[in-house]
């Protein structure tokens, strides 16, 4: 019981805030282009500063875990070289790929990791999963820029590739945030409240205006690249590489950091980046939605066998 609430207390608070965007937009508070504007500002400002205070806030120097880092950030990249050879060969349309990789290899790990060894262990013993998340939500980031642009139909060059790497808006967050990190540079209390602040605009907001992005009748038209995704994202890429995680003996806190990287839903930002790639963000946000509500029982799940098998 124990286990379900903690899986429920972290994931009905983002199913209330998508809700209320979905009402929102039913009873005509906002319109369709309203939504595009505030989705633009999430990605612009509110997420970028979301992301750097979680890498600034990081403590570095209490739990700096290299092994549990380069694991975690091998497997991400196996795992997404992996979905670059096998999507494209089930799926056929190039503005479904991206999409799929993205919300594939890509986990809300801001919104649920933290929370969820917060949770098991205590907010005295997360700085392991603080810093991994500080490693591995920029990575997610770059590879993510890589997958979608690898599926436009408007073909680009590397350079432009990597101009658009670097000049997404998370990177660049994630980018300064590291810099204050390893310089150890001190950013002004009032400055850093007041960033703070504006921050914690991102998730609810982000939230609202998937809700209202989302569209309950067009469930159909995505059925295949859904199912792909959901199967995928809950159930495959846990199993394997959860067990991954357990064969290269990692146990307690870092376990359950992998855990979290690995089996928590799709992130919100997939939604909003495919949105600004003009790729099948309906598709996008469906898969976030999904997934979101899935996961409740997936993580459940999860939690249970790893602490029946006294791996917690």
């Amino acid at each position: 019981m124990n286990n379900l609430l903690l899986a429920t207390s972290v994931v009905l608070p983002l199913f209330i805030m998508m809700g209320l965007g979905y009402i929102l937009k039913k009873i005509k508070i906002f319109d369709q282009q309203f939504l595009k504007q505030l989705n633009n500002l999430c990605f612009k400002i509110f997420l970028p500063l979301f992301l750097f205070v979680n890498i600034y806030n990081s403590d570095f120097e209490k739990a700096f875990d290299i092994k549990l880092i380069i694991f975690a950030a091998v497997c991400v990249f196996i795992l997404f070289a992996i979905l670059m050879i096998i999507i494209p060969k089930v799926e056929k349309d190039n503005l479904n790929k991206g999409v799929i990789i993205q919300g594939i290899f890509r986990s809300n790990f801001i919104l649920f990791g933290i929370p969820i060894a917060q949770s098991i262990y205590g907010s005295e013993n997360i700085a392991t999963t603080s810093i991994l998340v500080a490693f591995v939500i920029p990575l997610f980031n770059m590879l993510s820029v890589v997958a979608l642009n690898a599926f436009s139909d408007v073909k680009q060059s590397p350079v432009k590739i990597l101009k658009d790497i670097l000049s997404n808006p998370l990177i660049i967050a994630s980018g300064f945030a590291m810099f204050f990190v390893i310089t150890k540079i001190k950013i002004p209390f009032i400055i850093q409240e007041t960033i703070v602040d504006i921050s914690n605009i991102a998730s609810p907001l982000a939230l609202i205006v998937l809700g209202g992005s989302f569209n309950l009748k067009a469930l159909g038209n995505n059925n295949k690249a859904l199912f792909i995704s959901v199967i995928g994202k809950l159930i495959i890429v846990p199993l394997i590489f959860i067990s991954i995680s357990v064969l290269f003996d990692f146990r307690q806190i870092q376990l359950v950091s992998l855990m979290a990287m690995f089996a928590s839903p799709t992130a919100v930002s997939t939604f909003t980046m495919a949105q600004n790639a003009k790729l099948n963000d309906e598709l996008a946000s469906q898969i976030v939605v999904i997934n979101s509500i899935l996961s409740i029982f997936t993580i459940f799940i999860w939690i249970s066998i790893l602490n029946v098998s006294n791996l917690l």
